[in-house]
């Protein structure tokens, strides 16, 4: 990317969904726009955990709005990340499709440790250097996360089910601000917390930064009552739960610093902060500047970067956790995606590189079973916490591991998508010519992909001398029978 590039972030929180515009300016992103909507998704979920209409409508709306000023950023430049309520709800999948079709952009959902390690990159690029070991602590709608770094390297990361709309609407239900209602919240916080007293004690760390909402609001109101800007401390809190007893309902509380959006869910950000506070030790909390957004703005500066893509290192992280067959992957990955170039349209650059990626981890679950890897592998993708993959991402990998070996028609449902049926057409055919784990000779050997039937050919006397090759690929001609794909095989 050059200089002058623009770049956007939008932020799906379980509050408010946000837009933040940047120009990158020599290794930095200097903001252009902020945008910021209160949407409380987070209070759209029903006790079967779906979001209801309303919800999805005002998310809908909004991303309809944010999407007028994207109009004519280049998909690379772009990154939509949805967070805890979008891990929760049930149907996400209708919000996320008709949400990226309206925004133009996909929408990608994270997991909590990654919107943790988006979080700590947003803090520490907005940081001046430093060696200080540092806590972030991101207190959202619906989960809070925790996070121990180092300049600009996170070394621990955790996410939490406890945020400012679901203990609102848990503890401070009728907007009646009572001692014990905050006892029982902040109570309630320290039992989900728990776990963090020892993995983020206070030896650990040497400054304790608190980044988006509830921790700026927090931080404005103190500051606007004579306290020290910036910084929130235990007296701060004491003084500020005692401003809230006294006004005794959220609708009558009137504070300088304290935005109408965050009238609402005040008791439940305060009771969470407090119970950190006292779980792990801390004295004085920074009000930091960074959050999700920016992280995810520096984190697309990454991706396009050689060399600097978190998730092969991630990938490479996975070969090793579960002993892949190095050399073998290797072989079968440059041969699928050398394939893939050859039929694939142009700017596919993306699918070819998770192509890759899949074909590097198709054997991970070999270390679990060999009798039905396949299906171990895909489950690994689905249920592990990979940095720098987004949910739908690691999806899609898992989706390209199960499927390439077995029948296809288990896939039947995302046959429909040209390019995941190529990628998963070249992974098998690149498995099947290095079935004998060394590499094969495909001189002369082509893919060619037109409409809706990819053939693959030879020079003339390669099936007579390698018969066994030509014999798999043949049969892979079968296992695209009854898909809407013809698999052929013309090979001399």
């Amino acid at each position: 990317m050059q200089d002058g590039t623009l770049l956007a972030a939008v932020d799906l929180g379980s509050n408010s969904f946000r837009l933040e515009i940047g120009r990158l300016d020599h290794g930095h992103i200097l903001r252009v726009e902020y945008l910021k909507e209160t949407v409380r998704q987070g209070g759209g979920l029903d006790e079967d955990r779906n979001l209801t209409p309303a919800a999805m409508q005002r998310g809908w709306d909004c991303l309809a709005r944010f999407a007028e000023r994207l109009s004519g950023f280049e998909r690379g430049h772009v990154r939509a990340v949805a967070t805890q309520t979008l891990r929760e709800a049930r149907n996400r999948e209708d919000f996320i499709r008709r949400g990226s079709e309206i925004l133009g952009f996909p929408i990608d959902v994270v997991s909590g440790p990654e919107e943790a390690r988006l979080i700590y990159q947003g803090v520490a690029r907005l940081l001046p250097q430093s060696d200080e070991r540092r806590l972030v602590v991101d207190i959202g709608g619906r989960s809070t996360e925790l996070i121990l770094g180092q300049q600009f390297t996170p070394s621990a990361v955790a996410s939490y089910r406890v945020g400012s709309v679901a203990w609102s609407a848990r503890y401070f239900a009728d907007g009646a601000f009572t001692r014990e209602a905050f006892q029982a919240a902040e109570i309630a916080a320290q039992a989900v917390l728990d776990e963090a007293a020892q993995a983020y004690r206070s030896d650990l760390w040497d400054v304790a930064y608190g980044s988006s909402g509830t921790v700026g609001a927090v931080g404005s109101v103190l500051a606007a009552a004579g306290w020290e800007e910036g910084r929130i401390t235990r007296d701060g809190l004491d003084w500020l739960l005692d401003q809230l007893l006294r006004a005794r309902h959220a609708d009558r509380v009137r504070m300088e610093g304290l935005k109408e959006d965050r009238r609402a869910v005040i008791g439940g950000g305060v009771s969470i902060v407090r119970a950190i506070f006292d779980l792990l030790r801390i004295d004085q909390m920074t009000v930091a500047q960074g959050a999700l957004r920016q992280g995810a703005l520096y984190d697309l500066l990454d991706r396009e970067q050689p060399g600097t893509d978190l998730r092969t290192a991630t990938v490479r992280a996975l070969m090793l956790r579960f002993a892949v067959d190095e050399a073998h992957a290797e072989c079968v990955a440059q041969l699928a995606c050398r394939l893939f170039a050859q039929a694939a349209p142009a700017g596919s650059e993306r699918a070819a590189r998770k192509l890759e990626w899949a074909a590097r981890l198709h054997e991970i679950g070999c270390r679990i079973s060999h009798s039905d890897y396949h299906r171990h592998g895909a489950y690994i993708l689905d249920h592990t916490d990979a940095a720098g993959f987004a949910l739908p991402e690691l999806h899609r990998l898992s989706l390209l591991v199960l499927g390439h070996r077995g029948k296809v028609r288990k896939l039947e449902a995302d046959l429909g998508d040209a390019v995941f049926a190529l990628q998963l057409m070249c992974l098998r055919t690149a498995i099947a010519l290095c079935h004998a784990r060394r590499t094969p000779d495909v001189e002369g050997l082509a893919l060619r992909l037109d409409g809706n039937r990819c053939t693959v050919r030879s020079r003339q006397g390669w099936a007579a001398a390698y018969p066994q090759s030509a014999h798999l690929l043949r049969e892979e001609a079968q296992a695209w029978q009854k898909t809407p794909w013809e698999f052929v095989a013309e090979l001399a």
